[in-house]
């Protein structure tokens, strides 16, 4: 490598370092790094003159020290920097010309009108044939909103890659042409694959989205399900009492069997009977209601053609159909499921049903735990009266 391309590597490094801008993440010294790289490639496939070489190695690393004064007309920029830098150099000046030549030839819609043109703009856009096509595509789509030049959606970026690979990018030399061009068309066989992604996602979320909007029943349906729930979660709870009046009241007579009707048949404790017999007749009317509250009510579980045609049967309470057979069911909710009007109609009767049955039960269990209560008030003050006005010491 000449002192100049030395030297040259040395002052775009440190410039692309120092002074540029962080935001560019696409434009910086790594891409410059790369299209030396690509350019030696290039250089190594064609038979050029020494200063050909120098001069495109130059190209390639002043080529985007423009950027360290801005966006806007960079490569008039990377030209006033190299011709600076250069003069300063003592490098002639008919050969600055040719090197700031090259760098105005990266120019984007730039045709190349000679070899080494085509060369400085295949290795400058050598990534679209490489693995890190997407790094780098990355980097520039976030480098262009950092610098808010543009905003790209995912799909916009797609589209717009895809118009550079097919309308716009080509490679011009030979080398290229062979060597990277497979790897461009697999890259934008990729692209293509990803906007099919693109389109099946978007479609899919469009139909979730008209769902949305032709579907005003998910508030409907929420409330539904809602409703059903806290009817089902009361009824757990109005069992759970039940049970629970069952065992205490078990519980009652257990030990009143035990322990009090056995010692009856004493003499002495006749005056324990009023008592006791009202302490179990309360516990077993308290039972009886807690078993009435619990006790399930069985419909017919079975319902004709016209029942359903006519929309007179909830399909979704089992006592109605658990005497059918299974192909009649099968009709019979086939035909629910294409009206809509039908579901909503047999969810509100299975609500209505349910809420009729919830009333049944508190209902009972209301009067169940006020009967147990009155009953224990009672057997409690009952044999309080009998053991002072008729206990063992005032029959001595």
């Amino acid at each position: 490598m000449s002192d100049i391309v030395e030297k040259t590597k040395l002052f775009a490094t440190d410039l692309l370092t120092n002074d540029l801008n962080t935001k560019y993440l696409y434009h910086n010294l790594k891409h410059t790094e790369r299209v030396v790289k690509s350019t030696k490639e290039l250089l190594d496939a064609h038979q050029l003159s020494d200063l050909e070489k120098e001069t495109l190695l130059l190209s390639a690393w002043l080529h985007d020290t423009g950027y360290t004064k801005g966006t806007q007309n960079h490569e008039k920029s990377s030209c006033d920097i190299a011709t600076e830098f250069l003069t300063n150099e003592a490098y002639p000046s008919e050969k600055i010309e040719n090197v700031t030549a090259l760098i105005k030839a990266t120019q984007r819609y730039h045709e190349p009108q000679n070899l080494l043109e085509q060369i400085i703009r295949d290795a400058d856009s050598s990534h679209f044939g490489q693995k890190s096509y997407w790094e780098t595509s990355d980097f520039l789509r976030e480098e262009l909103a950092l610098l808010e030049i543009a905003d790209y959606s995912t799909k916009d970026w797609c589209e717009a890659n895809l118009k550079m690979f097919k309308k716009e990018h080509q490679f011009y030399t030979t080398y290229a042409k062979e060597n990277w061009q497979v790897g461009k068309d697999k890259n934008l066989k990729k692209l293509i694959k990803e906007k099919k992604t693109e389109k099946e996602i978007a479609k899919k979320e469009a139909i979730k989205a008209k769902y949305k909007t032709e579907s005003p029943d998910r508030g409907t349906q929420t409330l539904f399900r809602v409703t059903l729930k806290n009817h089902l979660t009361l009824s757990d709870i109005a069992d759970t009492k039940a049970n629970i009046l069952l065992s205490v009241n078990a519980i009652i007579i257990s030990l009143v069997l035990s322990n009090l009707i056995t010692k009856l048949d004493n003499p002495s404790n006749t005056y324990l009977v009023y008592p006791t017999a009202i302490f179990v007749v309360f516990s077993v009317i308290s039972m009886i209601l807690a078993v009435l509250a619990t006790r399930p009510n069985i419909t017919s579980g079975k319902f004709t053609k016209e029942d359903v045609k006519n929309k007179n049967v909830n399909l979704l309470f089992f006592g109605n159909f658990h005497k059918m057979k299974l192909p009649d069911y099968e009709w019979a909710i086939r035909e629910l499921v294409k009206d809509k009007e039908y579901i909503y109609s047999s969810l509100t009767k299975d609500l209505y049903f349910l809420g009729l049955v919830l009333n049944r039960k508190y209902n009972i269990l209301r009067w169940t735990y006020t009967i147990f209560i009155i009953g224990i008030v009672i057997s409690v003050l009952a044999f309080a009266i009998a053991f002072k006005f008729y206990g063992p010491d005032r029959i001595a």
